[in-house]
């Protein structure tokens, strides 16, 4: 199974979670989803991610569970073990995209190029991550990239803001968009997990 337009449309904005300490995991999921977030990436980048992950897929509801920086074959084990909901991708490799379609984990791979969304297509995929979006040309990639394959979906995610998140959302080759504005350090740091709350619903808000 992979992953397609309808699956992400409905997400809007996904928030891109690093977490440093396990236990701030459920908290920091529950204020997004308090603020109207549909779906969470919590990336593989701390020693904490999988008891992270473990932890939210037990004890939070009502919220997709999705993880990030999924680089190697390990990586999608470790996931499938714990029936998380989609795995997110920097980039990807055949191997990577198989093993993913054999584990039943539905994958969204990172791409920056035509090329890289043909061969994707060429596996089966119709939806991919833009990654770094900003960086490999944003807005002006994406519409590019929609004149000649109009049936690819994307997930721009890297350098986007609270400010310009809207822009990318409003293209018909996006289905939503991830950021990591929405769980700022500080935040966490001070488990003020109210402004994490706000941050959501106000970016939620700048979506309807």
């Amino acid at each position: 199974m992979a992953i397609t337009k309808d699956f992400l449309a409905p997400l809007g904005v996904m928030p891109v979670v690093v977490v440093n300490d396990a236990s701030d995991a459920v908290p920091i999921t529950n204020a997004l989803k308090a603020g109207g977030i549909k779906a969470v990436e919590v990336t593989l980048r701390t020693p904490a991610a999988l008891d992270a992950i473990r932890a939210i897929k037990a004890e939070c509801e009502d919220i997709l569970l999705g993880v990030g920086t999924v680089v190697n074959h390990q990586n999608l084990k470790d996931i499938a073990e714990i029936g998380v909901d989609f795995a997110v991708s920097p980039g990807y490799t055949e191997s990577l995209i198989k093993q993913s379609q054999d584990l039943g984990v539905e994958l969204l791979p990172g791409v920056t190029s035509p090329s890289e969304v043909m061969k994707g297509m060429e596996l089966g995929l119709s939806c991919f991550k833009l990654f770094p979006a900003v960086a490999v040309g944003g807005l002006p990639l994406l519409k590019s990239i929609g004149a000649p394959l109009p049936q690819a979906t994307f997930c721009p995610t890297g350098g986007l803001t609270i400010d310009t998140f809207t822009d990318f959302l409003a293209l018909p080759n996006v289905g939503c968009v991830g950021g990591t504005w929405l769980v700022p350090n500080a935040a966490v740091e001070a488990k003020d997990w109210q402004a994490i709350t706000d941050i959501a619903a106000k970016t939620v808000a700048k979506i309807k």
